[in-house]
């Protein structure tokens, strides 16, 4: 090395220890406190951290205590994500109709509905309730730790001391009213809220919508003997809930494998995280490492607006998370009395349902007032989505048990994921905490040692109970989706309690479907029963997921390669980083040349469309049968096949799409050989070419041509594919033929990271979040990391201190409140 880089390099490190010296000066946050934090005041002043910046934007922060640190994370995401953040604030206070209108449509982030209305009436009946002060209150383990209590007080003073010492200039929020100040409660909220994502947060609609089908001494109920037409159909509930709860339906997915070191060239584990999230809007991931020195030290991704790290790795161990399989809710059928549609009997009690009136401002109207009604399950709901009606009917009502909604431990169990040495320490954190309420956790560490778990917050729904307390609609849906429906009006159905559960009502970590110590263990979204498909994990109640039936082809395609790969060994985290951008499709694979086949074979080189007119498809016939079989940017033929692959699948079943069906025996491989006499083959074939000339798209064209984004001007190609296609690298964007085909990706891989070991001190690591750091146009992090993903290519992750401060690009910042 030169004298001149040596001492470079030395100024460098002093000016590091120095900053670490000041840092390690700062007096503790409580000693600076002027007055205890309440919740409602963001801090009691003097709060303080450091900020060291690495390539493309990624701070490691760095404080004395969880405040400190809470701290430099708030004010470090509001400068990546001002916008985004106060968005969500917006959201969790109720009040989206007071500044965008009542009818304009939510980007969805927390939760899953039709309009801001709905979403106010919802999240202000939460606030002014008191459920989230409850819930804050409430002794750990129950409710959070105090450190995680000071990691949130932290994070609100942080981002507040942000907006109050700079300018925001994001023009999607520059000089925006509902730019505010935050509590430690609005951070809460918004913990509260993802929570809820999977169970109340879907059902909002049907939440805020349910009304009594008469007043409380109205019009005569109807007879006991007489029945409502609009009482629901138990066939029809059980298909739409099944779809419902379908995870491969969803926007969120995940692929996760660790590899045990009996596979790997350093006989140390391997973890690969691949996150299908949304990339805009407020459940994005953001990375950041957060230091406690002699406490924490934990690197990776973090929801918008969540203090702690998600998903992420220290010197020992690596974990990801996959949305699960699990039905994170159950509802409970009421018998009403027969005198008021608002109170239920319970073991022929009549009880009376709670009113929670909401009123929401509304921008250029009049405000908008709504009652809610609770009962001891719940919130009475009316559907579940646009395909599962629940009517409430002079005889019976549904309410919904979302255990979620009593659970504030998402991030207690983020820290002690952090904090975790092993998978053993993996597994018992997730059993002290209990705070996952819609995930899977996949998990490896450096000494070779591979874990996944289902361990998440689901309603203690046994097979025994469902069999013992299912009402009609129950013993119909419950077999198709793990959702139960229990009869509310008999005291001997309750959900009881384990003894390891840490709340009333959920099962408790034991009952987890749990896989330890495996050549391979991986999750693509499907339930526990192929985690390792030579180790097949069987006999957990159905409410966890289901087992001998088809999967995915995502899962299917993942599953051949991981444990390829396994039985191949010497594996390191080149391999890993080669598997992300493998982009094999294995519907390709396992159709690609039946299709071509059948296309030679149409008569003439004509099919009809569904216009009924005729198309000639016969130069799409080489193609696919040129096609490589992978969705790489290059690829010629990955977009011919997408569109047709789309809709042969949508307009075909499965049992006339193959002609070997699925077989429990044979789960990878089957089902397979495509059905080359279908009927739809030619139909899709057809629309599929007359779509892509009438929008000048070449059927050979390569896919980053027609598959991209734009990051300031320029356009950059995407690979990847669709659940459709299986694709590992999962990319899900919307058709426009008119702006080119795909023009902007709407969910997909995310914050991937591929950890392992060598024997050295530090992990060896390689990040990437596809969207960048940052949601402002103007940030110099707002593009650089998709231009990496575009050209797959990765971030060194700096973790030990010697690595982050001789990056090229250090910045240090001490952040400080300003009293």
């Amino acid at each position: 090395m030169h004298r001149r880089t040596r001492s470079a390099l030395r100024r460098v490190a002093l000016a590091g220890a120095a900053l670490l010296a000041a840092a390690a000066a700062v007096p503790p946050a409580h000693a600076q406190a002027r007055a205890a934090p309440d919740g409602r005041t963001p801090s009691g002043g003097g709060l303080s951290a450091v900020v060291r910046y690495t390539e493309n934007g990624i701070p490691h922060i760095l404080g004395r205590d969880y405040a400190q640190v809470g701290f430099g994370t708030g004010w470090a995401q509001a400068a990546d994500q001002v916008c985004v953040l106060a968005d969500g604030f917006v959201t969790v206070s109720g009040e989206r109709s007071r500044w965008f209108g009542q009818d304009a449509a939510t980007d969805g982030s927390l939760s899953l509905l039709t309009r801001n209305l709905s979403s106010d009436l919802y999240f202000k009946g939460v606030r002014e309730s008191g459920t989230v002060e409850r819930l804050l209150a409430a002794p750990a383990p129950a409710g959070p730790s105090k450190d995680l209590k000071e990691l949130m007080r932290g994070w609100a003073a942080g981002y507040n001391a942000w907006l109050a010492q700079n300018k925001v200039t994001d023009p999607a929020c520059k000089g925006a009213a509902w730019l505010r100040p935050v509590t430690t409660v609005d951070v809460a909220a918004r913990g509260f809220a993802i929570a809820v994502l999977g169970g109340e947060g879907r059902g909002i609609d049907g939440i805020t919508g349910a009304q009594p089908p008469a007043p409380a001494g109205g019009a005569r109920p109807a007879a006991p003997q007489e029945a409502d037409p609009r009482e629901a159909d138990p066939a029809a509930a059980a298909q739409a809930a099944r779809e419902f709860f379908d995870t491969s339906r969803y926007d969120m997915g995940s692929n996760a494998v660790a590899f045990a070191g009996s596979t790997t060239a350093s006989g140390r584990g391997l973890l690969l995280g691949n996150p299908h999230y949304p990339w805009q809007g407020g459940r994005r991931f953001w990375q950041s490492q957060q230091t406690i020195p002699g406490e924490l030290n934990v690197s990776g991704g973090s929801l918008l607006g969540m203090p702690a790290v998600s998903i992420g790795f220290n010197e020992k161990v690596a974990w990801s998370h996959t949305v699960a399989t699990g039905t994170p809710v159950n509802l409970h059928e009421l018998t009403l009395d027969p005198a008021d549609p608002t109170a239920y009997l319970v073991d022929g009690v009549p009880h009376t349902m709670t009113r929670r009136t909401v009123t929401v401002h509304v921008a250029g109207g009049d405000p908008v007032t709504r009652t809610q009604w609770w009962t001891r399950y719940g919130p009475v709901v009316t559907s579940l989505g646009a395909g599962l009606p629940l009517p409430w009917t002079t005889r019976s009502a549904y309410a919904l048990n979302d255990p979620n909604a009593s659970n504030l431990r998402g991030s207690d169990t983020a820290l002690a994921l952090g904090k975790a040495r092993s998978v053993a320490g993996i597994q018992a954190a997730l059993a002290r905490t209990q705070g996952l309420p819609w995930v899977n956790t996949v998990a490896a560490d450096s000494a070779g040692g591979t874990l996944f778990t289902q361990t998440q917050v689901l309603p203690r729904i046994t097979d025994e109970l469902a069999a013992r307390c299912s009402t009609p609609l129950g013993r119909a849906v419950y077999p198709a989706s793990g959702l139960a429906v229990l009869d509310g009006a008999r005291g001997d159905c309750a959900l009881g309690s384990d003894a390891d559960a840490v709340q009333p009502g959920v099962f408790g970590p034991g009952k987890a479907p749990t896989l330890r110590d495996a050549p391979y263990a991986e999750n693509s979204n499907d339930s526990a029963w192929l985690a390792n498909a030579d180790r097949p994990l069987t006999g957990y109640e159905r409410i966890w997921g289901n087992v001998a039936t088809p999967r995915s082809l995502r899962t299917r395609g993942a599953v051949e390669d991981v444990s390829a790969m396994a039985g191949k060994g010497r594996l390191t985290v080149a391999d890993l980083q080669e598997l992300q951008f493998a982009n094999r499709a294995p519907a390709g694979d396992l159709a690609a040349a039946d299709a071509a086949r059948a296309c030679s074979a149409l008569p003439g080189g004509t099919a009809t469309a569904a216009d009924g007119s005729a198309v000639d498809v016969s130069a799409a016939c080489a193609v696919l049968a040129g096609w490589d079989r992978t969705t790489d940017a290059g690829s010629r033929g990955a977009l011919l096949f997408d569109r047709f692959w789309r809709r042969l699948t949508a307009s075909t079943p499965a049992a006339d799409l193959w002609l070997v069906p699925f077989s429990a025996a044979d789960p990878v491989r089957t089902p397979r050989t495509l059905n080359r006499e279908a009927p739809g083959i030619g139909r899709a074939l057809a629309d599929t070419v007359a779509e892509l000339r009438a929008a000048g798209i070449a059927l050979d064209a390569p896919l980053g041509e027609h598959q991209f984004v734009v990051r300031g001007g320029q356009k950059l190609p995407v690979g990847g594919g669709t659940e459709a296609l299986g694709v590992w690298n999962k990319v899900e964007a919307r058709w426009n033929a008119a702006a080119g085909g795909y023009p902007d990706v709407a969910n997909g891989s995310s914050h991937i990271q591929a950890v392992g070991w060598d024997g050295s001190s530090c992990p060896v690591a390689r990040t990437l979040l596809t969207y960048g750091q940052s949601s402002n146009p103007g940030s110099p992090y707002y593009a650089d990391q998709t231009r990496l993903f575009s050209e797959e290519r990765w971030v060194r992750a700096r973790f030990c201190e010697r690595d982050i401060l001789t990056s090229p690009q250090l910045k240090v910042v001490l952040v400080r409140e300003r009293r």
